[in-house]
């Protein structure tokens, strides 16, 4: 059991016999009590809800079973992995996938999660490495100001990158903000 002072960003609960993440966490001193104000987005609809609760009120902490996986291909909305040790095919929808999409790369390894063999999602890894597909020209004297410019990368994912970075290039990208990090070598 968890307690409502112990929900930290990350945290997955069990709510309503529903699963749901801990997006965003404040606690809230008041006079009497102290309130947990949390946004929580449920798992396996996809949706955010937000709710208060007390800070001595308990729920069912979930343990989620990982697994290694391979990315292998997309079919219409249908996302196929493989699972490592035995080599069955999984399906996964779009929604069950989240964000997760706009980083998939063919050949891929990642970590599957379920709960009660139930399947949840998927776990990427910090980075990526993406192909930079589309940009516009980098011109003499860009690097000099720190300004940035939006570049599609080889997912079809926009992100906003340094004025230096050109078309084709090798970048690093953190699949929890969707941000540049650095050029790849």
């Amino acid at each position: 059991m968890i307690s409502g002072s112990e929900l930290r960003k990350g945290v997955i609960i069990e709510l309503d016999d529903k699963l749901y993440q801990v997006i965003d966490y404040h606690h809230v001193k008041m006079k009497r009590t102290a309130l947990a104000k949390v946004k929580l987005r449920d798992i396996e609809a996809g949706h955010t809800i937000e709710q208060s609760f007390q800070s001595d009120a308990r729920f069912p902490r979930v343990r989620l079973e990982f697994r290694g996986v391979q990315y292998l291909y997309n079919d219409g909305d249908l996302y196929y992995f493989m699972d490592e040790e035995n080599f069955e095919q999984i399906p996964l929808d779009a929604d069950q996938l989240g964000d997760a999409v706009n980083y998939l790369k063919e050949g891929m390894s990642l970590q599957i999660s379920s709960y009660k063999d139930k399947l949840v999602g998927v776990e990427l890894p910090i980075t990526v490495e993406l192909e930079v597909t589309d940009t516009s020209p980098a011109f003499k004297g860009d690097t000099v100001t720190a300004g940035t410019k939006s570049a599609t990368l080889e997912t079809g994912v926009t992100v906003q990158v340094p004025l230096f970075i050109d078309k084709g290039e090798i970048i690093k990208v953190d699949t929890r903000d969707g941000s540049y990090v650095e050029r790849s070598s």
